[in-house]
């Protein structure tokens, strides 16, 4: 398989995966159409855009490919019948598999993206960390929540680091591009469910008065 063909698998996946933790947490917030759609949408291209910015490619991604926009409203358009039977509690665990998925798949395309673009294995991980959180962060402030990246302490954009740097060293010992990308992901969505699963916790900043 070809890597762009390969890239092209990962970028669609995250772009699913996002655009449903999106729409998921929309629908729990009882958003209308048009908010359903606006937070799904930004969930799914919300890292990709800034990863694209920062790295000056033009197009966008999601407007080189606009079959892109097309999922992400048919996923919005037919939601009230796949999830009308679905409880509160089995939205939650799925829009944080969701989001796990995405984390993984995001983190991969965007280190990948920017490092056959020449950038340094450092900023090649930062790029794959903000393609992957940005869209999250974006979705919780527009649903008027404190993003959980920033305040539930489990995991989330180390997960992304990790995965980025399984992918750049395997790449670095020479490893075919299919096998250390499916490595990344697996590291990277893998990491995600497990400290969901488990509850593993980063610990908090020190307190200015301790």
């Amino acid at each position: 398989m070809k890597f762009e063909t390969i890239l092209l698998v990962i970028e669609v996946g995250g772009t699913i995966a996002f655009a449903m933790s999106g729409l998921l947490e929309a629908i729990r917030k009882r958003m209308d159409i048009v908010g359903v759609f606006s937070v799904a949408f930004v969930s799914a291209f919300g890292g990709g855009t800034v990863r694209d910015v920062l790295l000056d490619r033009r197009p966008l991604f999601w407007i080189q490919n606009q079959e892109y926009v097309w999922i992400v409203l048919a996923l919005a358009l037919t939601a009230p019948l796949w999830l009308r039977t679905v409880r509160h509690r089995i939205t939650e665990n799925a829009m944080e598999f969701a989001d796990a998925c995405g984390l993984g798949l995001f983190a991969i395309s965007g280190a990948t993206i920017a490092s056959a673009a020449g950038t340094p294995p450092l900023v090649s991980v930062l790029m794959g960390a903000i393609t992957a959180v940005f869209g999250g962060v974006s979705r919780d402030v527009l649903c008027n929540e404190i993003p959980k990246v920033y305040q539930d302490h489990r995991p989330y954009t180390l997960c992304a680091v990790v995965g980025c740097v399984v992918l750049l060293g395997l790449h670095a010992l020479g490893a075919a591009p299919h096998v250390s990308m499916i490595a990344g992901i697996c590291t990277a969505t893998g990491s995600r469910l497990l400290a969901v699963v488990f509850g593993w916790k980063l610990p908090a900043w020190p307190s200015l008065r301790d």
